[in-house]
């Protein structure tokens, strides 16, 4: 991928504009944040520009209500998919559906999905696995307040994601920097329990 594209810049745009009032699951950080690391993870191992367009825009349509179609109709019906099949739907009838529903709906999504969108998911997953862990240090178990489900559930899910992404990318390098960092979270869970 080029260092700069316009393309590129309007997706940063785009999902500046659409999540500028979420933060990151207890703190004041931006959520913007999330998006550009994992844009970056992807283009670091080598993936193009609209991998690193999805991953700017996987969570648009699920948190923000962002039309897929806005999606498709700005940056291809390619990057359309990848983020269509990273979406949970969180509500029905306007009714929040629970966490293990769309946990297991999620983990069968991504043995579906394009390796593509895995690719995507497991940047995503890396991402967010880590910056639990650095939680867990700062603020140990309390961190999970912030949670829908505590460090149990919540293990299993990343743990799964991982399982999957090994399953489905093979010994590709970013499979194997998720497997590292969800060991990390297991110890790091460990640790904050002992505190």
């Amino acid at each position: 991928m080029e260092a700069y594209s316009e393309r590129y810049e309007a997706a940063l745009a785009l999902a500046a504009r659409v999540h500028r009032e979420q933060t990151r699951k207890g703190s004041d950080v931006p959520y913007i944040a999330h998006l550009a690391h994992v844009s970056v993870i992807l283009i670091r191992h080598g993936f193009g520009e609209d991998l690193a367009i999805a991953g700017l825009l996987h969570d648009a349509v699920e948190d923000q209500d962002l039309p897929l179609e806005d999606i498709e109709a700005g940056f291809g019906p390619e990057v359309a998919a990848m983020v269509s099949a990273l979406t949970e739907r969180k509500r029905e009838g306007g009714v929040e559906r629970p966490w293990e529903t769309r946990k297991q709906e999620t983990l069968h999504q991504l043995r579906r999905a394009s390796l593509d969108a895995v690719a995507v998911k497991a940047a995503d997953t890396l991402h967010s696995v880590r910056s639990i862990v650095a939680g867990l240090a700062e603020k140990g178990p309390a961190l999970w307040s912030s949670f829908s489900r505590g460090a149990d559930q919540s293990f299993w899910f990343y743990e799964s994601v991982a399982e999957i992404v090994r399953e489905r990318l093979g010994a590709h390098p970013l499979a194997d920097e998720l497997d590292h960092a969800v060991d990390a979270l297991e110890e790091a869970i460990a640790a904050s329990e002992e505190r």
